[in-house]
This record gives C-alpha cells, structure tokens and sequence, in this order.
C-alpha cells in the first residue's frame, strides 16, 4: 500500500526566493539578496540572482534529526563541490543550514564566525502547475525562443587588461555602514580579467560587473555595469585608488550619486572594501 503523502523533495519542487541570509555570525544586508531564489525541479536545482547562477543535483535525507540534504554542484565556479546542510520545511518556508566548505554538517540552524556556515530562510514564489505536476517559472533565464540560457558565472573579458588585473584577497569590507566580520572577510576574494570583475565568497559570487575606469579624475573614478542578479543591467557610479598592490574601492548603489570620499555609512548604500593583489 502505497502512501498519497508527498514527499519532502516533492514538496520543494519550484521557486523559493530568499528573505535573509546570514553566513559566519554575520547577517548579511538585504542587497547582497535580494531577488536571490532557487528554483527546485525534480532532483536538480539551480541558485540564481546573487552575481551568477549555480547548478547541480539534490538528495535529501528527512529520516534524520535535523533532516539532512547534500548539493552537488555540477555548473558554476564551485563545480564538482558537495556542500552538506540540513533543513526544516514549513509549509510555504523553506529554511537551511548549509556548510559552504569542509566536511562538517551544520548541527543546528545558526552560524558563527569561522565555520564557513549560511544559514537562509526561503519563500515559496513563482510556482506554476501543469498536467498535475510542478513547474517553476524561469522566464527571466529564457530567451525569445524559449529555450533555457544559463547564465556563465565566468563571464568572459570582452576589454583591455587593466591596472585591476588579477586575484585580490579582502583585507576589509563596510557594506551600508556595517563592516563585515574578519571570518567572512579572510573567504572574499576579487577576480579580475579584463574589464569584467567578480567578488566570490566560496560558491557565492556576491558581484559580477563590467566597468570602465577613468584615471584623469581626483579621486579616480570606476563605474560598474551589473551583469547578473537583483541589480542586473543597472549601473553603479564610484572611486578607486590603488597604490602598489593594495586596492581600495567605493562604490554607491545603483542609480545614487558617485562617493566624493572612501566612506560608508548607515543608510548610504555604500560598500567601501580594500584588497590586496594575491597573483595576476
């Protein structure tokens, strides 16, 4: 006899956007976020809108306490990567505890500085049903045709090298006026080819633009071009100094007035970060 219950993996099937994320003890500001979901088909899913998309392969475990999942990354930077978390699903709310690095399984739903854990609550949207099955929306990743375009987190260079050629380590970072905590720092690093730039935080690409400089200006000056989440499309307006090999930037919101200084404050929208060139 055979059950009419759904599964877990059954329930999960379709969209689930992410209202707060929190990773090392620090909870993490509502732009690095917003319009970040993952979508769930079958036993695939995909994470998309924070700077690229990821994909891969799901296997939960709910016989066990906390229920358990793993995520097989099989596109994306972190390809080949098994990311081991645990869950609780309530209706409409999906919430997870995921180790970003290592081999340890979160223990409970929290984070704190150092473990690599992220710990998101999700919300059921965008879900469709079609000859009685599930079917989540990605109109957004379609093209005219129809077909399904996935997005390439290693976003070719289309420009010339420039002085911000290279991998950078964090050295520090204030987002909207809060400095973000040394342990999420030590896992940020800066890619740069071309005049394409990405910030990742290890599966997570937190920034992924295009931009040009202009050196003629006191401070210098950098603008952005968002090529991937939230911010897709829109530009960004700020300054640069590098000096040998440290690196700082400010940057202001999309659609907000250039900085005038290195400075971020609450309620400004700024992120003010400094790096240091690891190899070009």
């Amino acid at each position: 006899m055979t059950s009419d219950m759904p599964t877990d993996l059954e329930k999960l099937q379709g969209t689930w956007n992410v209202t707060s994320l929190e990773s090392d003890g620090q909870k993490m500001p509502a732009t690095v976020f917003n319009g970040a979901r993952i979508v769930i088909e079958g036993d695939k899913f995909a994470s998309l809108g924070m700077g690229a998309t990821y994909e891969g392969a799901v296997k939960l475990d709910p016989a066990t306490k906390p229920k358990a999942f793993d995520l097989l990354f099989t596109a994306g930077h972190a390809k080949d990567h098994r990311n081991l978390g645990i869950y609780k699903l309530d209706g409409d709310r999906w919430t997870i505890c995921l180790a970003t690095r290592g081999n340890q399984r979160p223990g409970k739903f929290a984070t704190r500085q150092g473990t690599g854990f992220a710990l998101e609550t999700l919300e059921r949207g965008g879900v469709t049903r079609k000859s009685g099955k599930q079917k989540s929306q990605r109109t957004s990743e379609r093209g005219s045709s129809g077909t399904t375009k996935t997005a390439q987190p290693e976003t070719a260079a289309s420009g010339p090298v420039t002085e911000l050629e290279g991998e950078w380590a964090m050295v520090s970072a204030i987002l909207n006026g809060v400095a973000m905590n040394q342990a999420m720092v030590e896992w940020c690093q800066r890619i740069t080819r071309g005049n394409v730039s990405r910030v990742v935080a290890g599966p997570q690409v937190f920034v992924n633009v295009s931009f040009t400089l202009d050196n003629s200006k006191k401070p210098h000056v950098i603008d952005y071009l968002n090529l991937e989440g939230a911010s897709e499309g829109e530009s960004q307006a700020g300054i640069f100094e590098l000096i040998g090999d440290s690196l700082q930037i400010c940057m202001s919101a999309p659609g907000h007035p250039r900085p005038a200084d290195f400075s971020s404050k609450p309620g400004d929208g700024r992120s003010y970060t400094t790096w240091r060139l690891v190899r070009k």
